[in-house]
């Protein structure tokens, strides 16, 4: 062997030494962070979601003459007014999708313009719909109505949740229709304001807001301006219904009421007892 040959063995022989061992099995080198001066990418492990809540309801039979004495949906065979309230839940509802809310709470100026029988036959209408699951609340803490209008036999109601006697899935009721559940209430309290704003009430609103399907939330309020009870609760009430009656809400009232409401979403103003009708048929 000369020794140009024997300077070129021993060349590449020392080359083959100080290789390191991915690169003699064929591998690519892998690269440390002090080499090329980049940590390597971390990979984020997202959170958990929420686990869904989804209430038992527990049946509760209703009164169907109390239902159609009271003028409740159910009941009604008048196509006007189940035509009026398609319309009302139609509109409802595009103006919820197009602002992704899910709550919405009707109130009025004053006792007796039918914002509980409103807010019943809402309920009822966009439980109708077969993508629309409703939870039904009777949050006039003062002057609950809902159970009356339905003429329900219950035993619990929200005010013993609120004051600690009972928990959410024995007030939450099932009178046989599709997709609606309903929260009634029996026990009137002075302290609705303080019980609206209690650490209970909001355990409450965060276990409907994980209900499973989603909901539309249906809170029947008390009037705007006889306590502050819409006020206190607005937060946490993506848009209100303004209900009215002809003959009988002053054009000075309801001005007064929609300066209360005015820096709260007001969807619209529903007008109860019109005498205007419409009865011609479709077809």
């Amino acid at each position: 062997m000369s020794l140009i040959e024997e300077v070129m063995r021993r060349s590449a022989l020392e080359r083959t030494a100080a290789m390191p061992p991915d690169l003699m099995s064929g591998q690519q080198p892998r690269a440390s962070r002090a080499h090329v001066g980049v940590a390597p990418p971390t990979v984020s492990v997202p959170p958990a979601p929420a686990e869904a809540f989804t209430p038992q309801h527990r049946s509760a039979p209703v009164d169907p003459e109390a239902m159609e004495r009271n003028h409740v949906l159910l009941r009604v065979h008048d196509v006007a007014i189940s035509r009026a309230y398609k319309i009302l839940r139609t509109r409802v509802l595009h103006r919820l999708a197009a602002n992704n809310w899910a709550t919405l709470g009707i109130t009025g100026t004053a006792a007796g313009e039918g914002k509980s029988l409103t807010a019943v036959n809402l309920a009822l209408a966009l439980a109708q719909d077969v993508n629309t699951w409703v939870t039904l609340v009777d949050l006039d803490l003062q002057r609950p109505q809902l159970g009356s209008y339905l003429g329900m036999t219950y035993e619990h109601g929200l005010t013993d949740f609120l004051t600690g006697q009972v928990e959410l899935d024995q007030i939450v009721y099932d009178i046989g229709v599709k997709r609606l559940g309903i929260v009634p209430n029996a026990t009137s309290v002075e302290s609705s304001s303080e019980l609206l704003r209690s650490p209970r009430m909001a355990e409450f609103v965060n276990a409907l807001e994980s209900q499973s399907p989603r909901r539309i939330v249906v809170y029947d309020m008390p009037p705007v301006m006889v306590t502050d009870d819409v006020l206190a609760f607005a937060p946490r009430v993506d848009s209100f219904l303004l209900v009215v009656s002809q003959g009988q809400t002053a054009r000075r009232t309801l001005a007064n009421a929609k300066e209360v409401l005015a820096e709260l979403n007001l969807m619209g103003v529903v007008l109860n007892r019109s005498t205007e009708r419409n009865d011609s048929p479709y077809y």
